[in-house]
């Protein structure tokens, strides 16, 4: 099939059209950071707002570039996705009910797509080579701003959460220390980039908590506490060292960056080794804002080498959120019995795993 999807669960407007699960006709995002960037991190209403204005204008950009000089580009549409959730309310509002509006006045069927299911697809947008291929089951980490989970999965639409974190995604984790390092937004490349600039075993220089769940903490069914990781206290204590030991240049900042980033990739790393080591998984995939990570992707590379996975790490034009990940994912799952059932749904903020 060839979907048009749409992606607005945070603070990206994305329209992309995909065929057959990882040919990228075209991928459109209006990136809302500098909107951000003045209050550290996403205002929800400042998002949906610019969502309102712009995603018309993405979703007639992306039919261009897929279909040049087409005079109907939408009758090349088989079907229409969007994301239903997780993510902010307002944000996908606006999204879920703009892939409505055209189901309905393109008699088109709308496939809801769960935003976390999209960024373990992302791995396969660009690489035709991996059709066929014998890579469930899989584990994935899906990693982001909002999101930290792992996910064991039997196919596209199979998937069962194994743990994720119990407070703050590591992506939070990254702003936040950006934020009080005086690094900027968004914090993760910030981060990254300033840790670089250390001095070799500087990631060993200041050793910051991991973030264990005790085996007695309360988890949903299904859930492993070895599998679950906090980071609640990792940003707690690179307060408290800044407050004890203020940095005093740019080669401070560098190795509490590089200590800091080693402590998320550990704890993140070890959860992957132990899930691969409990069961018979064949590949090992990386999705979301997170993932283009240096460091994660080396760590996780030795992971997978040990326990004899194959690593599938998306591009990094995929890694963020988009909507080529939402209409890749829809056009390999069977369309919807009833084509109007969609219609009848609302977005869900906190849809599962």
């Amino acid at each position: 099939m060839t979907v048009l999807g749409i992606e607005s669960s945070c603070d990206e407007t994305a329209v992309a059209v995909v065929r057959g699960g990882d040919e990228v006709l075209a991928s459109v995002v209006y990136s809302q950071i500098p909107l951000h960037q003045p209050y550290g991190g996403v205002v929800p209403e400042v998002a949906s707002r610019a969502h309102v204005e712009k995603i018309r204008a993405v979703a007639e950009e992306a039919l261009a570039r897929a279909f040049p000089g087409e005079p109907d580009p939408w009758a090349r549409i088989d079907a229409l996705a969007a994301t239903r959730g997780p993510g902010l309310a307002a944000a996908l509002l606006v999204g879920w009910t703009f892939a409505k509006g055209l189901a309905l006045a393109l008699g088109k069927p709308l496939i809801p797509i769960n935003h976390m299911h999209a960024h373990l697809w992302s791995v396969r947008l660009g690489h035709p080579e991996l059709r066929g291929a014998d890579l469930w089951p899989q584990l994935g980490l899906a990693v982001s701003g909002g999101h930290t989970c792992f996910v064991a999965s039997e196919g596209p639409d199979c998937h069962r959460l194994l743990g994720q974190t119990i407070d703050d995604a590591a992506g939070e984790a990254f702003d936040k220390a950006a934020k009080r390092l005086g690094l900027g937004y968004p914090g993760g490349p910030a981060v990254d980039k300033a840790a670089r600039q250390a001095p070799a075993g500087a990631d060993r220089a200041i050793r910051f908590p991991e973030g264990r769940v005790s085996a007695d903490h309360p988890l949903p069914p299904g859930w492993r506490p070895e599998l679950c990781v906090s980071f609640s206290g990792l940003k707690t204590a690179l307060l408290a060292y800044v407050q004890k030991h203020p940095p005093q240049g740019e080669a401070d900042v560098a190795t509490l960056c590089a200590s800091y980033q080693a402590a998320i990739v550990d704890a993140l790393a070890k959860r992957a080794d132990r899930a691969l080591a409990a069961a018979p998984y064949r590949s090992l995939a990386l999705g979301g804002g997170v993932s283009l990570n240096r460091c994660l992707r080396e760590a996780l590379a030795r992971v997978a080498a040990r326990r004899g996975v194959r690593l599938l790490l998306a591009e990094p034009c995929h890694c963020g959120d988009n909507a080529a990940m939402i209409a890749g994912l829809a056009s390999v799952l069977p369309l919807p019995q009833d084509p109007l059932a969609a219609l009848a749904l609302d977005v869900d903020p906190s849809l599962p795993v």
